[in-house]
């Protein structure tokens, strides 16, 4: 996994993490989700550039 790839992906999971706590703040269930969905995707591309590099 390159610097950049484990950067972008950190940055998606706290932009994520940002938006779910905004979103319990201003109780609003929508962008919670939102931030979970960020959250999720983020830790999928780990996983995929991971697994990417189990190959290498």
């Amino acid at each position: 996994m390159s610097s950049e790839d484990k950067i972008s992906n950190k940055i998606d999971e706290l932009a994520g993490k940002g938006k779910e706590a905004v979103g319990r703040a201003t109780d609003d269930p929508d962008l919670v989700a939102e931030g979970k969905a960020d959250q999720a995707r983020s830790n999928l591309k780990q996983a995929g550039e991971k697994i990417k590099d189990a190959f290498k």
